[in-house]
């Protein structure tokens, strides 16, 4: 079959890596059910995977893509739940010590077909187009989950989210509008303050900006660069929710602002199926459009690829197929 995949571990020149081509049909086991990829979306995992960080060497070659959406045999349309954890597991999956995600164990989405667990494959709402679909499984189940699992926030609150044109943070501004949040961002560029206000963000700062006032969460991917001012912007009692370090995972933890104004930190990782559910159900009745900042052919997935390697993301990076 037609895929895009990590050909081996490649920790200095990811893209070295990134090969389009074909790797051999995959089979079904009892349980499971083989979906038609119509659409994938690029994750920072991908790269991460390139690099060969989180996966063993030997799991090689690694099929790419955590999301995607597509068909079952019978036609029907689903999204990929990507997260696949101990079948004897009956809690909240993200808490399996035993999970893995896509393209860490089982083959990824960025191919002819993905096979999952049966539970896995989410029926699609009819208003989402795939490549809309393709984006709900990781970063946006990811910032469903930081808003309306982990903050506590009422709608009328106000939210600042750190960095205003990655996935997650372009969902975060979505989500936040919609759900009656005040929605404030910080970016780096006039351009990406713009995407955010385009978005539905209230009001745009440059990062590390002195705010109007203190918000009641933060949204955190961006960790060293951002720590900081993330601790300042709280008002006592507030909390910030973190799903990613992209700038570096050891920022000055500022104690002493923790205890005095009895802060909350608290550390969100992916999503359930359930949640994912609830996600899709939102979206669709709330009329909300996700931002694919870039559409490619699978087959250009190299452009999709050195675009976030670079920087250069506006909303979710789509791969259709």
């Amino acid at each position: 079959m037609f895929a895009v995949y990590a050909a081996e571990p490649s920790p200095d020149a990811p893209l070295d890596s990134l090969t389009v081509g074909e790797r051999p049909d995959p089979e079904v086991p009892d349980g499971w059910v083989a979906v038609k990829v119509s659409a994938a979306s690029l994750n920072m995992h991908d790269l991460w995977t390139l690099r060969g960080v989180g996966i063993k060497p030997e799991q090689f070659p690694m099929v790419l893509g955590c999301d995607g959406a597509g068909t079952l045999e019978d036609g029907t349309e689903v999204v990929v739940h990507s997260i696949i954890g101990d079948p004897d597991w009956g809690g909240d999956e993200t808490l399996d010590p035993r999970r893995t995600l896509l393209t860490e164990k089982y083959q990824g989405t960025m191919a002819d077909t993905v096979v999952i667990p049966a539970r896995n494959a989410v029926p699609k709402p009819a208003g989402l187009s795939p490549a809309q679909a393709a984006v709900m499984g990781t970063a946006w189940l990811t910032a469903y989950r930081m808003l309306f699992t982990k903050s506590g926030l009422r709608p009328g609150q106000t939210m600042l989210v750190q960095g205003a044109s990655g996935g997650v943070s372009t969902a975060l501004v979505q989500l936040g509008r919609a759900a009656g949040m005040r929605v404030w961002v910080t970016g780096r560029s006039e351009e990406k303050r713009a995407l955010a206000e385009k978005l539905g963000a209230h009001a745009t700062f440059e990062p590390g900006a002195r705010l109007p006032e203190r918000v009641d969460a933060v949204f955190e991917s961006v960790g060293e660069a951002t720590w900081s001012h993330s601790m300042k912007s709280l008002r006592p009692g507030g909390a910030i929710i973190v799903c990613g370090a992209t700038s570096g995972p050891q920022p000055g933890a500022d104690l002493q602002r923790l205890f005095f104004l009895q802060l909350r930190v608290e550390g969100s990782t992916m999503g359930t199926r359930d949640e994912l559910a609830d996600l899709l159900a939102f979206v669709a009745n709330a009329g909300i459009v996700p931002e694919v900042g870039l559409e490619l052919p699978m087959e250009q997935a190299v452009d999709g690829f050195r675009a976030m390697l670079d920087g250069n993301t506006a909303g979710k990076i789509v791969f259709t197929h």
